[in-house]
C-alpha cells in the first residue's frame, strides 16, 4: 500500500473556488498610522526585536530603560488585535512592587538584573505565547513603548477530520488541533511553515478565523498559474463553512516511541499501556518527528485512529517521497491487523 504524504508535497485534490494569492493581498496585521517619534526613556531598538523559544522554554523579552523618570510604571501587554483590553495586560509595576494578571500573568516576572531593567521573564512557555508583547513606560506626561516579538518554535501539519476532507467548522477545527497536543497555526507560523517547503492542496482554517493553503509547487489543481505563495479564501463563516485544519505545536516534554507489530487499533492501545504510555497524538509524532529526528519507517497506529510514520532521511522503500515529512495511510478500519503502534510517555 502506498502511503500519503502529509507535511510537505499534498497529493488530494481540491476543488477550485474563487481565491486570492495572498501575498498580494492578505495582510493580518494593519499598519499603524503616523511617525514614531524618538524615544525618551526606553533604549530603542530594543536589545533583540524578536526572541524565540520553544513549548516549555523560559525566555526573556528585553526592556532596558536610558533614563529615569521621578515617578513612573511599566506596564507589559501581549498584543492581540482580535482581543484587546485589561485581558492582554501581563503585569504592572513600578520600582518597588509588581502585579501580575491573566494566566500568562501567573509566569512572568521582571528579570531586574540591574537597576535600568525592565525585562519580562516568561517560563514554561505555551503554544499561546506566540505574538508580540508591549513594554510601556507610563509617567503620566510622556508616556512611550516598544514592542518585542515572541516566536515560539514549532512545527506546522494539517489535519483533517476521519470523516474525510472538509469536515470542520471553525471551532471544530481548533477543538481537533488541541486534541492533537496543538493549536489552529497563525499567519505568520503557515507563513514560515511555507518558506520550509509545505506545500498543501487542501484549504484550512487557521487561528484569526481565515482560510488558506500553502502551494511551494504551483500545479493547475492547486490555483492554476498562479505564482508559488499562500493561497487564501480570506474570512469565512465560523459557524457553517467547513475547511480542514492547519494546527501547530512544538516539542514535547516526553518521548515517541514504536512497538513493532500487527496490530489492531484496540490491540495497539494495549501495546503502549503494557509499556506505561498511551498512543500518540498526531502533534506529539510531528513534534517527535521535527525536534528530535525521530526517523521510523513504519507505519503505526495513533491515538485519533490514524496510522502515520515519521520520515527523516527520505528514502525509496520508506513512502517513495523525496522530501522528509510524517506520511499517513489516512485512517484505516480500526480492527485491520497490519500496523505497529506510536506510543507516548
Amino acid at each position: 500500500m502506498t502511503p500519503i504524504k502529509v507535511n510537505f508535497v499534498g497529493i488530494f485534490l481540491v476543488t477550485i473556488g474563487y481565491f486570492t494569492w495572498s501575498s498580494g493581498s492578505y495582510n493580518p496585521h494593519r499598519a499603524e498610522p503616523g511617525t514614531p517619534k524618538k524615544l525618551q526613556y526606553l533604549l530603542e531598538p530594543p536589545v533583540q526585536v524578536e526572541v524565540a523559544g520553544r513549548r516549555g522554554d523560559n525566555v526573556t523579552l528585553p526592556c532596558i530603560l536610558r533614563i529615569k523618570p521621578i515617578h513612573y510604571k511599566i506596564k507589559w501587554t501581549k498584543l492581540e488585535p482580535e482581543q484587546m483590553g485589561q485581558q492582554n495586560i501581563i503585569m504592572i509595576s513600578n520600582e518597588n512592587a509588581f502585579k501580575p494578571y491573566g494566566h500568562v500573568g501567573r509566569r512572568a516576572s521582571l528579570l531586574r538584573a540591574h537597576t535600568m531593567d525592565a525585562s519580562l521573564l516568561l517560563s514554561q512557555l505555551e503554544l499561546g505565547d506566540d505574538g508580540r508583547y508591549q513594554c510601556e513606560l507610563i509617567n503620566g506626561i510622556e508616556d512611550e513603548n516598544i514592542v518585542i516579538t515572541l516566536r515560539i518554535e514549532g512545527v506546522v501539519f494539517p489535519y483533517q477530520s476521519k470523516h474525510g476532507r472538509y469536515k470542520f467548522s471553525f471551532h471544530e477545527a481548533k477543538q481537533a488541533c488541541a486534541e492533537q497536543d496543538g493549536m489552529l497555526a497563525t499567519y505568520n507560523q503557515l507563513y514560515r511553515a511555507w518558506t520550509e517547503g509545505l506545500d498543501w492542496c487542501n484549504a484550512g482554517w487557521i487561528h484569526d478565523g481565515t482560510v488558506h493553503y500553502p502551494i511551494v509547487h504551483p500545479r493547475p489543481v492547486c490555483g492554476g498559474e498562479l505564482p508559488a505563495g499562500i493561497r487564501s479564501y480570506g474570512p469565512k463563516d465560523k459557524n457553517h463553512d467547513r475547511f480542514d485544519a492547519f494546527c501547530f505545536t512544538s516539542q514535547i516534554s516526553g518521548s515517541v516511541f514504536f512497538i513493532s507489530g500487527s496490530f489492531s487499533y484496540d490491540q495497539a492501545v494495549h501495546a503502549c499501556k503494557r509499556q506505561g504510555s498511551e498512543l500518540a497524538l498526531v502533534g506529539q509524532l510531528y513534534a517527535a518527528w521535527r525536534f528530535q529526528k525521530y526517523d521510523q519507517c513504519n507505519g503505526g497506529w495513533l491515538k485519533d485512529g490514524s496510522v502515520r510514520f515519521p520520515i527523516v532521511n527520505p528514502r525509496k522503500h520508506c513512502g517513495g517521497v523525496p522530501e522528509a515529512g510524517v506520511r499517513s495511510f489516512g485512517f484505516p478500519s480500526k480492527t485491520t491487523h497490519l500496523y505497529g503502534a506510536y506510543c507516548y510517555r
